[in-house]
């Protein structure tokens, strides 16, 4: 589903470039957002960071960036075949030298483009089948990073005769593979996910479990892929459950979905335990109300958090290293030390001679980077939330 700065839904709106950012809640610890020059101006809508320092970002107008030097340099890719108006909403690297683009849009507008060459080259793999479709998420599974020539992953869209269309992607330097999966999950009327942050979607791929997260006017819920037996080869079927963030309009919904990993609990004890739903209502930006949701069981139940975000927000991650949550989005910034429960707003240290809105318009972000309005990217310093 489209939203606001993001398509078609909404008028475009004021993007606020970022500079630096102070997390002046976390104590006397500074943690700033440093800008770097992209040497664009689009609207980027999508990053990943694989590690490492490579890190790929892609945006509006067929623009992809990259950058092999953890953000000292990022580099212009040719602009895949007729992608000259196409709105990227989603890159997702499998290596310094090969990525997959996604394209947003109706019906043929949504498109997959693969690089293996540094982004010198690209090549269409796959467009939306369906003239009605809208794609909203392509993630790859949790061997991001690892330096394998290949991997795996799912594509996901707006509903289409009634359940969400998911695709298997199987890609290596050589071939892809593009799948619909058969058994699709049932949707309700009114019922779609956001194309916002490339974040609706999350995967625990080493099971094949993945969590969809939903919205507008069919309500807010997380559906949920779940295994029917011992074993990685036994059935798969779907549950979902309602969350309590902001619903029932086609401005409002989850927009952002992530897991914490937890690699020492069993599967049958949800391997990704912990969970964080943030979202609200695109057209009240500065509600706070339905912003932000937790799960302690790996999703079956979900809780509002009892300080919410101080508004709408479109993307959250989690940093392992300093075990706190970072929400972002229109008006502001907000960090989460207790899993959710509770957020703390950021804002902008005029001392250190930040601006007022310093903490302001972020799109999306892949811990260490953020990306936004007029080609802004940003890098968490490193030592920032320690």
């Amino acid at each position: 589903m489209d939203h606001g700065p993001f398509g078609k839904l909404f008028p475009m709106r004021r993007m606020v470039v970022l500079g630096m950012l102070v997390l002046s809640s976390l104590g006397s610890a500074c943690a700033q957002w440093i800008l770097q020059n992209s040497g664009s101006t689009a609207s980027l809508r999508g990053i990943h960071s694989l590690g490492n320092g490579v890190a790929w970002a892609s945006g509006m107008n067929g623009t992809v960036l990259r950058t092999t030097d953890d953000g000292a340099t990022w580099l212009p890719c040719s602009m895949p075949p007729g992608a000259e108006k196409l709105d990227f909403r989603a890159v997702q690297g499998f290596s310094a030298s090969a990525a997959i683009v996604m394209s947003s849009g109706t019906g043929s507008q949504s498109r997959l483009y693969k690089t293996i060459d540094g982004c010198k080259t690209w090549t269409l793999i796959y467009t939306n089948p369906d003239p009605s479709g809208f794609w909203d998420a392509w993630r790859l599974g949790p061997d991001t990073g690892s330096g394998k020539d290949s991997t795996e992953g799912l594509l996901v869209g707006d509903p289409v005769h009634g359940s969400f269309p998911i695709w298997d992607v199987n890609i290596n330097e050589t071939n892809f593979q593009v799948t619909p999966v058969g058994h699709r999950p049932d949707s309700k009327k009114g019922e779609a996910a956001f194309a916002a942050s490339n974040s609706s979607l999350f995967l625990q791929w080493t099971y094949g479990t993945f969590w969809l997260a939903t919205g507008g006017r069919g309500g807010s819920r997380v559906i949920r892929r779940v295994l029917h037996g011992d074993d990685q080869f036994s059935h798969y079927g779907y549950a979902s459950a309602k969350v309590p963030v902001a619903q029932g309009s086609d401005s409002a919904g989850i927009f952002a979905l992530a897991f914490r990993p937890e690699p020492k609990v069993a599967l049958k004890s949800l391997a990704f335990a912990v969970g964080i739903a943030v979202g609200g209502d695109y057209q009240k930006p500065d509600e706070s109300a339905g912003t932000a949701a937790f799960t302690a069981d790996g999703g079956k139940h979900w809780a509002a958090s009892a300080t919410l975000p101080h508004g709408y927000r479109s993307a959250v991650a989690y940093d392992t290293a300093s075990k706190t949550w970072i929400t972002v989005g229109i008006n502001g910034t907000d960090v989460s030390t207790d899993d959710g429960r509770n957020w703390r707003a950021v804002k902008p240290n005029a001392t250190l001679g930040e601006s007022t809105d310093a903490d302001r318009d972020w799109n999306a972000i892949s811990l260490p980077f953020a990306v936004g309005a007029n080609g802004r990217i940003g890098r968490l310093e490193e030592s920032a939330l320690k």
